[in-house]
């Protein structure tokens, strides 16, 4: 099957379109024919070899693969107790691995759920990876409730997908965002957006809630926070790894504003309340540019350029 490849750790360039055999399903998983996956910022620090402790134990050796979710058909079902049937159309997130940007995947049927009816699969696989994220961390982690005050800082994949959940929650959403972004984010929901480059933390007053999904400068976000505020970091600095990683863990533990940062691997339960609230019109699918799958190499180039509205699909199908 044709699949997104890499052999070295590297640039963008290091990506192409190769061939792997197909997924063995082994007894318990389903087997499904990918229609599109989309490209998420942990695949650039992966691929990067930025995290290899983490991808090395994803899967010895190279040809490395990438992508962490998908939108598809079911070919093989599997188990009879999987709950689904060959043809049904599903969306999910591969457990602990890459390798979604390929023709076909096999995953528990706990990674799985039905996919939005009424939406297009390319368009909805923009969704899985970002919309649990955002879920877990503003519903689970921050706890967030009607009236409360949220910065949203990074309004791209997972920024976008939280402007538009916040507000079905009802909450008073500020979201920071490059100035050609601005009125993109108002779009989404934002009751404020603010162009980070011209506006400081000291600036921004005080938030029952901070979603922080850059990574850099935590210590002066988390300044922001009013008493009982809770601050929730999805992404940590790079280039600057162990201080970010202690600064984490010191703030997971001390202090009356902690920092919950968390590593994400949802469960169908999860991936169903996204559906539902797809379904339902609270969120939507926010797609920058469908690229092919030969065009994997020019998606990541573009996501670490920056400026990204939502987020880049591939497209297998």
């Amino acid at each position: 099957m044709r699949a997104a490849l890499y052999d070295r750790y590297g640039p963008p360039d290091v990506l192409y379109e190769g061939t792997v055999p197909n997924p063995d399903a082994k007894p318990g998983e389903v087997l499904v024919r990918v229609h599109a996956a989309s490209v998420n910022g942990g695949e650039l620090l992966g691929r990067a070899g930025k995290v290899r402790l983490v991808t090395g134990l994803m899967g010895r050796g190279f040809p490395k693969r990438t992508g962490i979710d998908f939108a598809g058909e079911v070919v093989d079902p599997g188990s009879s107790d999987s709950g689904l049937a060959a043809g049904d159309r599903v969306w999910g997130l591969l457990p602990r691995s890459f390798g979604s940007a390929a023709e076909f995947v096999a995953v528990p049927p706990r990674q799985l759920a039905p996919a939005p009816s009424g939406l297009d699969l390319v368009q909805a696989a923009a969704l899985p990876a970002v919309g649990t994220t955002a879920i877990t961390a503003l519903r689970d982690k921050a706890r967030l409730t009607a009236g409360e005050r949220l910065l949203v800082r990074g309004a791209g994949g997972v920024g976008s997908v939280a402007v538009q959940l916040a507000k079905a929650y009802g909450a008073h959403v500020t979201a920071l965002a490059g100035a050609k972004n601005l009125d993109f984010v108002r779009g989404l929901g934002a009751d404020e957006a603010v162009d980070y480059a011209t506006t400081g933390p000291a600036d921004l007053g005080r938030f029952d809630v901070v979603l922080d999904t850059v990574g850099t400068a935590l210590p002066a976000y988390r300044r922001l926070l009013a008493p009982g505020g809770r601050m929730v970091a999805i992404a940590f600095d790079a280039e600057n790894l162990a201080a970010s990683l202690s600064y984490l863990l010191v703030s997971t533990v001390f202090g009356p504003r902690r920092v919950r940062f968390f590593s994400e691997n949802p469960r169908r339960a999860l991936i169903a309340e996204l559906t539902r609230l797809t379904e339902s019109g609270a969120i939507r699918p926010v797609v920058d540019t469908v690229y092919p799958l030969a065009g994997i190499a020019a998606a990541h180039r573009s996501l670490e350029r920056g400026g990204v509205r939502g987020k880049h699909v591939i497209r297998i199908v």
